[in-house]
């Protein structure tokens, strides 16, 4: 399965930020790691902390991917170009998180992003990847229990 990761604004810091919050991976750690566990899949990893990037990397989602996985960070809670764009786009997605925005500050309790993905997953550090990638293959595979 083609699988498009999209991690937006700042999770290009990951390892310097809280490691309580998003874990002591970075970025570059995170993909190799998904890539090694789904070694059968093939991976595009793609991070911008510009809107609009990332909104030009989900439009070409649909003609270059099987699924998506998109971790917009901060954008989740504010991006509604973000948020038209997944809508628009006709394959599975799933949204993560590393920390469970649900425990966060009010702002981050809600996602106006993980709204129009087919669900989305938070909290479980790199694990909300691994776990996404399952579910994008379960999707694509029209296995709906």
């Amino acid at each position: 399965m083609k699988i498009l990761v999209i991690n937006g604004a700042n999770l290009n810091k990951l390892g310097m930020r809280s490691k309580d919050q998003y874990g002591a991976f970075t970025q570059e750690d995170l993909f190799k790691w998904l890539s090694a566990r789904w070694e059968t899949d093939e991976f595009t990893f793609y991070q911008s902390n510009i809107e609009g990037e990332i909104v030009n990397s989900i439009q070409s989602a649909s003609s270059e991917a099987d699924g998506l996985i998109i971790n917009p960070g901060g954008y989740s809670h504010t991006s509604v170009a973000i948020r038209d764009a997944l809508e628009i786009c006709t394959i599975p997605k799933v949204e993560v998180h590393l920390s469970n925005i649900a425990a966060r500050e009010d702002f981050r309790h809600h996602s106006i992003t993980g709204a129009v993905c087919n669900g989305y997953i938070t909290g479980f550090r790199e694990y909300s990847y691994d776990a996404a990638v399952y579910l994008l293959k379960r999707l694509k595979e029209g296995e709906h229990d």
